[in-house]
């Protein structure tokens, strides 16, 4: 049976006339229906958010109270959250609890971090003519935090953007990804049954060419949060003013196989973090450059371990790599290969396709101005290049428009080194694969990859604004 799902505005379920469809990713079969937000639905969220960030501030400790219970809710309802992501999403079950359990972590982090944002003192009476001044530094909630989240992580990345913002004391409009939304109300409902005051989260779904727009044009909206594409990031940055923005956007992750690797390690955790959810991860590796005194030995590793990864239903607990978003995701990323191979490249696993399931895909003898290695392919596909100097290597590889994370397998601790000097991105792996990260570390990109860092201590510097206060003491006394 199909569920009926409605938008979330100030503490209530509003139903609206029209409606989206959320499919099954892996039978493609409707799996709930959800109320569409219009015009009205998205000015009275952010009249909500207005007024509750005005009239209804919550003191840090009761911040940390509700979203410490929020991350124990999750816990506790890890199993029904975990499954639903597998459905909506086509996430793997197994990767699916991972994310429940990361969400756990983040909503507990940002809890504690509303309980360490302060100020400093500043010593004004240094200066000349001062000697009777007192100063110090307020740390102050933003106002009205416009964020909008992608499919690929519907639990966690909409944590990255809410637990923060309300850590800091301000009020949300959330646009989650109509592919995924399910995920953002079932939150929304563990925050009401955590005591969340009305208006402090509002949940509203719609297609970014409408809702999206509005809340861009929307000056009641003081600072927006955005994972998405480099295209759309772009736009927001152009059309939101002098306005705060924290954009996580498109990559295509290199990691670097040094001669000097444990080969073995890296083939194993290259297979892992090049596949999961479908490569559809924004630092998922695609770009895989191998020296050529251990291409072959590698390359022979990697195949192995790739056949090693269990193909098919996300519910199923053994399975590795599930179903793309959709088939026409999956029938594009199978272009850009087909693309490739006319071209020159080889398959040397993979490049099959079952509907919106795309087989783990590995190419090699391909060019830098393929889209399989210059775009941000979003897919099981991966490339192998290989290379002779690290120097030019690393030249290659800054070439790349995108530097959100990469990696470097080595047993040398001096490239290890030189490689965190010179390869353009916003974080290094060495011995691990580009798609490491933990919910407390600063998350963010260079160049086309983004502007600003999550993780919630780092986030928080740009959810709140620093407030001098300076008193003139009276110096008769």
């Amino acid at each position: 049976m199909v569920q009926d799902y409605k938008v979330f505005i100030n503490g209530n379920w509003i139903q609206t006339d029209d409606k989206i469809d959320v499919v099954n990713k892996y039978t493609q079969q409707t799996y709930v229906k959800i109320a569409k937000a219009g015009e009205k639905e998205v000015d009275e969220a952010t009249e909500a958010a207005q007024s509750a960030f005005k009239d209804k501030q919550m003191p840090p400790y009761k911040r940390y109270q509700i979203l410490k219970r929020v991350s124990e809710l999750l816990q506790e309802n890890k199993d029904t959250l975990a499954e639903n992501l597998s459905i909506e999403a086509g996430k793997p079950l197994k990767q699916a609890r991972t994310e429940v359990d990361r969400a756990t972590q983040t909503f507990e982090l940002s809890a504690e971090e509303a309980k360490r944002i302060h100020g400093e003192g500043v010593p004004v009476d240094a200066a000349p003519g001062s000697e009777n001044r007192m100063a110090y530094t307020l740390k102050v909630p933003v106002g009205v935090i416009g964020a909008i989240t992608p499919f690929n992580f519907p639990i966690n990345l909409v944590a990255h953007k809410i637990a923060p913002a309300i850590a800091a004391g301000n009020a949300v409009v959330l646009k989650p990804a109509s592919k995924t939304p399910v995920s953002a109300l079932k939150l929304a409902e563990l925050f009401q049954e955590a005591g969340l005051p009305d208006g402090f989260l509002n949940v509203i779904v719609g297609s970014g060419s409408e809702v999206g727009q509005q809340m861009m044009e929307d000056k009641r909206i003081n600072a927006y949060t955005f994972t998405g594409s480099a295209e759309i990031g772009l736009k927001l940055k152009q059309n939101t003013g002098l306005n705060k923005l924290i954009l996580e956007l498109g990559n295509n992750s290199p990691v670097i196989v040094d001669k000097e690797a444990d080969i073995d390690k890296a083939a194993d955790n290259i297979a892992q973090k090049s596949f999961a959810f479908a490569g559809q991860v924004c630092i998922s590796v695609q770009r895989i450059y191998v020296h050529e005194d251990v291409k072959d030995e590698f390359q022979e590793k990697l195949v192995h371990a790739v056949k090693g990864l269990k193909v098919g239903d996300p519910m199923d607990p053994e399975t590795d790599v599930g179903p793309m978003i959709s088939e026409e995701e999956a029938e594009r990323a199978e272009e850009w290969v087909n693309e490739a191979v006319h071209h020159g490249a080889e398959v040397i696993e993979g490049a099959k396709r079952e509907g919106a399931l795309l087989h783990p895909t590995l190419l090699t003898n391909v060019e830098k101005n393929m889209k399989v290695v210059c775009e941000e392919v979003f897919a099981p596909v991966a490339t192998i290049i290989p290379f002779s100097d690290l120097k030019n290597c690393i030249d290659e590889l800054n070439e790349s428009r995108y530097g959100l994370q990469g990696g470097i397998f080595t047993k040398n601790l001096e490239t290890a080194f030189y490689a965190a000097r010179h390869v353009e991105v916003g974080g290094l792996m060495i011995n691990d694969s580009s798609q490491y990260r933990v919910d407390l570390m600063p998350y963010g990109g260079v160049k086309n990859s983004g502007w600003g860092k999550e993780g919630p201590k780092y986030v928080i510097e740009d959810l709140t604004e620093e407030r001098l206060v300076v008193f003139n003491l009276d110096s008769e006394k």
